[in-house]
Parts: C-alpha cells; structure tokens; sequence
C-alpha cells in the first residue's frame, strides 16, 4: 500500500488477482486503504462510500465515488480504477484507461502501481511493448520491496529483455522475492540452483526452492 499519508486505517486487502505470463506476474488488487488525515473529512468519507459500495459488488457506485478522488490525485482511488479498468469491474474492460489510471498512480509512488506498470508495459497492454520502460517501472517498485517487482525483474536479468543478460543480478531480485514467499519466485530460484545460473549448483537448494514453491500450489516446482 502507499504510503503517502502517515494517518492510515488498513482494511484487509483480500480482493488480488494474480495473472501469470511467461514467467512474470502482475498482482491487480484494490488497495483497500481508508484515507484518513492528510486527504481531509470529505475524502475519506467519499472513499469510504466506495469501499462499502465495491465490497457489496455495487461497481458502478464505487467508480462514481471514486473517479473524481482519482481526478483530485488520490493515488489509492486512481490505482482502484486502474484495477477496476483492467478487471472489467462495473465498466467495459479497457486496457488503454487502466494504463491511464495506473501510471497516475505509480507516478505517485504507489508500488503496486509501479509493478502492474511494468507488467503492461512488457507485454504491451493498453501502451506500445517497450521492454525499457518495463524494466524502469519494475525496477522502481522493487527498490521499495514489492515482491511481484522483484521477481519479475529477475525475470527480465535473467532473458535479458530490457537489460543486459546478467545471471547473478537476476539471482539477486530472485532471492528477495522468493524470500518474501513469492511462489513463481521460490520456483525460478529453485531452478537456478539446480541449473548453477548465477550461482554455485546445488541440488540440494534447489529442492529446498522447489518444495516452497510447491506448497504454495506453484505448478512448475
């Protein structure tokens, strides 16, 4: 979640979607935070009116009440829509408007926003494919701890798509990731030591991987 205002109340963010394509992932969840504080009374209340709406499936109030947050620089709202745009939740399904929304908010800071950024822009979702940018918006949102991030772009080290091919520095984002128990994560660390990619081969860490990844239902440990 963003952490633009210290004056936060988390609600529990239960409404994520992972979606997988050739090895990278991009979590599309509605960052279920009220805002409190810094974003004065109305926000808040008019956020809150959203939440109750979406979390009863009302889709087309939580956008009416959202949208003009989102116009007004709410990066919470502005990142609800872009998953909203994505999903196809209470509008048409529309990759082009939940890039507008998302990059509002990952130009915000917002790390998730930043990870689906990248995501989009590697596979070309609502914008031209530019595997550059990717790696920027990826990079970005690793940097603050966001395991989707992480292990996507050791993803990107590993293929070489976007940076250099760089084995040990794929290792790296890897490993953070995987030790945050990202699933595809633990699975692709757990190949790179059976295959001795960037580091020492071992067998043996290599099934330790495997068997996290597998316990967390991941189908290629």
């Amino acid at each position: 979640n963003s952490t633009h205002t210290p004056f936060s109340l988390p609600i529990p963010n239960i409404l994520c979607q992972t979606f997988r394509m050739r090895n990278l992932t991009a979590t599309l969840c509605l960052t279920l935070t009220l805002l409190l504080g810094s974003a004065g009374v109305s926000w808040s209340a008019d956020y809150q009116k959203g939440l109750t709406a979406f979390l009863s499936g009302d889709y087309a109030t939580a956008l009416r009440e959202w949208k003009p947050l989102a116009e007004q620089g709410n990066v919470r709202a502005q990142y609800n829509l872009g998953a909203m745009y994505e999903k196809g939740q209470g509008v048409l399904q529309d990759d082009k408007t939940a890039m507008k929304w998302t990059r509002l908010a990952a130009k915000q800071g917002h790390a998730i926003a930043q990870s689906n950024l990248g995501f989009m822009y590697d596979k070309g979702r609502g914008v031209p494919q530019d595997h550059k940018t990717a790696v920027k918006w990826t990079r970005l949102a690793a940097e603050q701890g966001n395991a989707n991030a992480q292990s996507n772009l050791g993803v990107m080290y590993r293929n070489g798509r976007g940076v250099p091919q760089d084995d040990k520095t794929a290792v790296k984002w890897t490993r953070l990731s995987a030790e945050q128990g990202h699933a595809s994560a633990q699975s692709n660390l757990g190949l790179m030591y059976s295959n001795g990619q960037g580091v020492p081969q071992n067998p043996g860490t290599a099934v330790k991987w495997y068997r996290l990844a597998a316990e967390q239902g991941d189908a290629n440990a």
